[in-house]
Order: C-alpha cells, then sequence, then structure tokens
C-alpha cells in the first residue's frame, strides 16, 4: 500500500521516491498544494475503488496517515 501510494504522489510533486517517509508531511515536506492533495485523492479513490470521506481527508497530514487509512479502506470492501 505505501510503495503504490509513493507512487502516485511522485506524480503530482517533483520528489524522489526514496525521500518519501511514512512521517514526511504532504504540505511541510512535499509541497503539496490542497489542489494536489484533493487531486491525488481522487486518483487514489479510482485506484483503489474506495471513496475518501472528505472530512476524513482533513486530518490526514503524513504519507503514513494516507496509507494507513487507504489500508482501512481497502480491507472494509
Amino acid at each position: 500500500m505505501f510503495e503504490q501510494l509513493v507512487e502516485v504522489i511522485c506524480n503530482y510533486v517533483e520528489v524522489e521516491p526514496e525521500n518519501v517517509k511514512r512521517e514526511s508531511r504532504f504540505m511541510e515536506d512535499l509541497g503539496f498544494t490542497s489542489f494536489d492533495f484533493m487531486s491525488m485523492l481522487g486518483e487514489l479513490e479510482d485506484e483503489f475503488d474506495v471513496e475518501v470521506d472528505q472530512q476524513a481527508a482533513v486530518n490526514i497530514r503524513t504519507v503514513g496517515e494516507a496509507a494507513d487509512y487507504l489500508a482501512k479502506l481497502v480491507n472494509e470492501v
């Protein structure tokens, strides 16, 4: 799950995959804008066939939190 998420992240910001860590923060460390983040969530919904709750998405700050949230959604399907 984490590796797939890193691949998607690298489509949105100019960062090398090996520099994306679980503790990396989307905005502060990786340079995401809120638009980038929401666009990425849409792509993740399509790729994993899940529906991201917008309220929950607001609280996701790190790559690890996003990976854990996605894993939870995928396991619920």
